[in-house]
């Protein structure tokens, strides 16, 4: 784990649109049903929790944790099917000595073993088997989760109404959904994987509810504020592939 550092580095929100891979995509997946759910940090508060090499990336001074849910109703991987799930994850917002802007995982919970061991094993991103679920009414989304022993027992509980579609994204809505890549620490580096999509179609969703910890067993405390931006997307299908490329070993 790095030292803690207040030198964050403040970049402008990453590109619209997602570069091309750098090779074909070893996994496939669909992402459906996505509630982004985003409270406000300051970025040394977050900048323990990274991965080496790795510094909060930043809007305006400020960084940002998310509470993200979905549905996986399909994955490929190298040209297998390997099942859906759901997943439920806390993440924050990073930055590379490289200048590539992305993603860190604090924890990732999904309701298929089989999806949990190969991504914790391959990747090591942090990947635990959970009780989830999801449900959509209308306009109305709900959803639920409770991690399973030994892992310890962290929960929560969310409801959203969907509004309005997000016609033109502001800055800090394109800061938190065009993220085009990963960072995380596995077999003693810390490694890039890319993502690429379509760019999210977004919807506000004015009404929000929640009860958990989720984030604090991640190790991030928000406290009571409520969050600075919650949406909805109907979803996107998606492309992963690992960079040739590493930050340094250690």
């Amino acid at each position: 784990m790095q030292e803690p550092s207040t030198h964050a580095i403040r970049r402008p929100p990453p590109p619209a649109e997602p570069p091309p891979l750098p090779g074909p995509p070893l996994l496939r997946q669909s992402w459906n049903e996505v509630v982004f759910t985003h409270w406000a940090l300051p970025p040394e508060r977050v900048a323990p929790l990274l991965p080496e090499h790795i510094r909060p990336d930043v809007l305006d001074g400020l960084t940002y944790v998310g509470l993200v849910a979905f549905r996986v109703p399909s994955t490929t991987a190298a040209g297998i099917p390997v099942g859906g799930f759901g997943e439920v994850n806390v993440r924050l917002y990073s930055v590379d000595e490289y200048g590539r802007q992305g993603v860190v995982f604090l924890s990732m919970d999904a309701d298929s073993a089989h999806n949990v061991l190969a991504a914790r094993t391959l990747t090591g991103l942090p990947y635990m088997w959970s009780d989830v679920s999801l449900r959509s009414r209308g306009d109305v989304h709900a959803g639920a989760v409770r991690r399973r022993l030994p892992r310890g027992g962290a929960r929560g509980r969310w409801r959203v109404t969907v509004g309005e579609h997000v016609d033109r994204p502001s800055s800090l809505e394109r800061f938190v959904t065009a993220r085009w890549g990963l960072h995380t620490r596995h077999a003693g580096r810390t490694w890039w994987i890319r993502v690429r999509h379509q760019p999210w179609p977004l919807y506000h969703a004015p009404s929000w509810t929640y009860r958990g910890d989720l984030l604090q067993a991640a190790g991030v405390h928000v406290g009571d504020r409520e969050p600075v931006s919650v949406l909805w997307s109907p979803g996107v299908d998606t492309d992963v592939c690992p960079s040739l490329v590493s930050a340094p070993r250690t």
